[in-house]
């Protein structure tokens, strides 16, 4: 079972410093219960080597990106770690049926679902990281599409790759929005474990998302 982790529940409702009242804990647990029991935990990743052309130019897995945040976050890098993650549509069915019941419920419903994917993600990185240990490779935290510059059109071919919609069942609207809507795509820079780059050294040692590469400093969910 996915362990969701309660105080990541509680950043996404927004206490931030504050303790949540009893009634609303009480609240969380039993949503919590209801989605752990519709959810379905599943995670693909792919390694490709890393090219990157005097003008900055990034290209991987048969991508081609331009993006200076990505670019500096990949820097030192020999491979790329392509990642999605979900946690199935069977939330996004408990949110919409509280969004007509009870919308605190549903507002609920979304921050766990984003806690989870988070947790799911979290785990699957660690996965990486381990698989990449044994070939002398580190991660950098990791990095997805609408991040900082690391612009979101880049979503389709990036689960076209992946082959995700028939792995785990992600596709990707018009609008460029993931079905399902708790889903996670990101790229996950190796490196050699003695190499050097502008990243701050404390963002390497724990492998994780990139807030602090993001472009948005002021986002109430920033880590």
């Amino acid at each position: 079972m996915l362990e969701i982790p309660r105080k990541e529940i509680y950043r996404y409702l927004g206490y931030h410093g504050v303790a949540p009242s009893t009634e609303v804990e009480a609240l969380v647990g039993r949503c919590v219960a209801h989605l752990q029991e519709v959810i379905e935990p599943r995670a693909i990743h792919a390694v490709f080597p890393l090219e990157i052309s005097p003008d900055g130019m990034l290209s991987f897995g048969g991508m081609r990106v331009s993006s200076q945040s990505l670019l500096k976050n990949l820097d030192g890098c020999v491979e790329v770690c392509m990642m999605a993650a979900t946690i199935g549509v069977g939330v996004d069915r408990l949110i919409r049926q509280a969004e007509v019941r009870q919308m605190s419920q549903a507002v609920i419903y979304q921050a766990a679902g984003a806690a989870a994917v988070e947790e799911l993600c979290d785990q699957h990185n660690a996965e990486i990281a381990a698989e990449a240990q044994t070939r002398g490779l580190a991660c950098r935290p990791r990095f997805s599409p609408g991040y900082g510059d690391f612009a979101l059109e880049h979503q389709r071919q990036f689960l076209q790759i992946l082959n995700a919609s028939k792995r785990i069942g992600v596709c990707l609207s018009d609008s460029l929005l993931m079905t399902p809507s708790k889903s996670v795509t990101a790229v996950i820079g190796l490196c050699k474990e003695n190499s050097t780059s502008t990243i701050d050294p404390g963002l390497e040692a724990e492998p994780g998302h990139a807030c602090q590469h993001c472009g948005c400093p002021d986002c109430q969910f920033r880590a």
